[in-house]
């Protein structure tokens, strides 16, 4: 990528849209793009459309998405799959329109089938079932790799997808109704903390297995991808090792300070029992992560404090 080169990050509000405007930026990128919700609605075609034909950049990542945690995914599932299906058919199709030759497709790991054999491989898509609590959310991102493929195929284009496994960072979602394990867990721990509880309870069993990788990791991954030309269809984004959600626990509550004990709550649904993904494909080219678990935890919750206290 040419440092002038016109570049649009479309969600570049979200944890892993801003990691990527950091990242660009710091590389020495002054041509990054972006637009809000309010001056672009990324589920209108026409607007997105008319955006793109008159702004014809180089480069897009689409980081824009609906996200949640379980219990969101679970709860909204027609507006889950409805709203992503729209928000990467609008950008990839008026990407293609625009004469957009390279594109980056951002998805998520709940893409493979629940009881897939582990580490996750690329070629294990569509191969099983779905984990059902989020299903529809990762039918819409599946649709989304495919349709970019589909454009390769049909039009000659670059467009990829890479696939990142859990994310955490600065402005992550802290909603205990809709946001994801770790943040849920940072913001759990203190609030825990600040009232004085004796005890942390924990959704589940505490014994599902999930990789973590820092937003701003992923945004150097994806970044390091587009500069060396990566053009395959899709390509596992992720650190290559596991914990249970009983081992975060602890290290949140370590990082954070809380002193009570840890309970499990297992009436409430796990999820799929692990999620790691390969990353031999981004190995190979050269790329691993910098960012350390537990240092990151101590970064989001840096992040927490700033944004919520």
């Amino acid at each position: 990528m040419q440092s002038n080169a016109k570049i649009f990050v479309a969600g570049h509000r979200g944890m892993v849209g801003s990691a990527l405007v950091r990242r660009l930026q710091s590389a020495g990128y002054s041509n990054v793009i972006t637009r809000s919700r309010q001056e672009l609605d990324l589920l209108s075609q026409q607007a997105v459309h008319e955006f793109l034909q008159s702004e014809k950049p180089d480069y897009l990542f689409i980081a824009a998405a609906k996200v949640g945690g379980i219990q969101a995914n679970n709860t909204y599932r027609a507006d889950f799959l409805y709203q992503n299906l729209v928000i990467e058919a609008n950008l990839i199709h008026g990407a293609h329109l625009a004469g957009v030759q390279r594109l980056m497709f951002l998805g998520s790991s709940c893409i493979y089938p629940k009881l897939a054999p582990q580490p996750l491989k690329e070629e294990y898509l569509l191969t099983g079932p779905l984990e059902p609590t989020n299903e529809p959310y990762a039918i819409a991102k599946i649709a989304g790799i495919k349709l970019a493929e589909a454009y390769n195929h049909q039009y000659g284009r670059q467009y990829t997808s890479a696939m990142p496994t859990n994310l955490y960072g600065p402005n992550d979602n802290y909603d205990l109704n809709n946001s994801h394990v770790l943040p849920a867990l940072i913001r759990k721990a203190h609030e825990a903390k600040q009232r004085g509880d004796s005890e942390l309870v924990v959704w589940g069993t505490g014994t599902p297995l999930r990789e973590f990788l820092h937003a701003d990791d992923l945004a150097d991954a994806c970044v390091f991808l587009m500069e060396k030309g990566f053009d395959g269809p899709l390509i596992n984004v992720g650190c290559g090792s596991d914990v249970s959600i009983r081992e975060l626990a602890e290290l949140v509550v370590k990082v954070v300070g809380f002193e009570g004990r840890l309970t499990f709550d297992t009436s409430k649904p796990d999820g799929t029992p692990r999620k790691l993904m390969d990353v031999g494909q981004l190995t190979s080219l050269g790329w691993t992560p910098r960012i350390g678990l537990e240092e990151g935890i101590g970064l989001a919750y840096q992040d927490f404090l700033k944004r919520y206290t």
